[in-house]
């Protein structure tokens, strides 16, 4: 299959697009750049039916850049085969936690550009994931608006998100931390409330649930602000929510999408495929880290 047997169908939102005619795992370079371009264009492209190994998942993502980390489980299935349900477990905590909207690593000191996200085992109801345009909330705010969050900055930390929403892990390791993935010891990340994404040039906000303690605001103040934000901006036509398919391939422009995870019966067995990509430190490093 060629660039020229590739079909680009918009969903009804302000972004995103269901692609066919095209197997991700064998692009020829012509393709590849059609591809980019709509990635670009749309932030989030979904490919019904590709059934990726791991190796092809990860090989199609690194097309967009270096990896963050490569093909990790977000599963509520354990390693022995055991569901995971009861709501103290770390594993069902960490899957809520995710049901807040949010960029991915803007609580890292680099944010990811993007990820490559697979559907192995989907419950009955096909757990859908959300999308919303950061972009285009942004274009939906008055000018004066506009002008006022583009001086602002806000702190971004996965312990602020967990604990805000009751999901903090259980279970600590003999430091009094966290072994989890984004529980670092470091200061938390700083980033602008408006991003100019670097490819597009275009503004988009940068906010969702890691976000927190804007600077020289009221800690009241700032989060009443940020989540007036998010619940404006999370609004028909700026949201696409996907209903997963077995063998479903997505991939998202994570400097411009918030996305969040839907509730699911957790009695029965999830597992989906992450491969996040790096950000380029020229973009996406946190201010306070420059």
């Amino acid at each position: 299959m060629g660039h020229n047997s590739v079909q680009i169908d918009p969903v009804d939102a302000s972004f995103g697009a269901t692609v066919s005619g095209v197997q991700v795992r064998s692009l020829d370079e012509p393709t590849w750049q059609v591809l980019h371009r709509a990635w670009l264009e749309y932030g989030l492209l979904i490919f019904p039916g590709q059934y990726l190994s791991r190796d092809e998942q990860n090989d199609f993502a690194r097309r967009f850049g270096e990896l963050e980390f490569a093909a990790a489980p977000i599963s509520n299935i354990g390693r022995s085969g055991t569901i995971h349900s009861d709501p103290a477990d770390d594993v069902v905590k960490a899957i809520r936690g995710n049901e807040g909207w949010h960029h991915d690593s803007t609580y890292m000191p680099l944010q990811a550009k993007g990820a490559v996200f697979t559907a192995e085992t989907v419950p009955s109801n096909g757990a859908p994931t959300g999308f919303a345009d950061m972009r285009a909330a942004y274009e939906a705010l008055d000018p004066a608006t506009q002008h006022h969050l583009g001086h602002l900055l806000a702190y971004h930390s996965l312990f602020y998100s967990q604990a805000r929403a009751g999901y903090m892990p259980s279970k600590t390791n003999d430091r009094g931390g966290y072994d989890a993935y984004g529980y670092h010891d470091g200061e938390p990340s700083l980033r602008p409330l408006v991003k100019i994404h670097p490819e597009t040039g275009r503004p988009n906000l940068c906010i969702g649930r890691h976000a927190y303690g804007i600077i020289g605001m009221d800690p009241i103040e700032s989060e009443a602000l940020l989540d007036r934000l998010v619940q404006q901006a999370c609004q028909a036509p700026r949201i696409h929510y996907h209903r997963w398919t077995e063998g479903d391939a997505i991939v998202w422009d994570n400097r411009r999408l918030l996305h969040c995870a839907t509730e699911f019966d957790l009695t029965e067995p999830r597992r989906m495929w992450h491969t996040r990509i790096a950000g380029e430190r020229a973009s996406e490093l946190a201010v306070n880290y420059a």
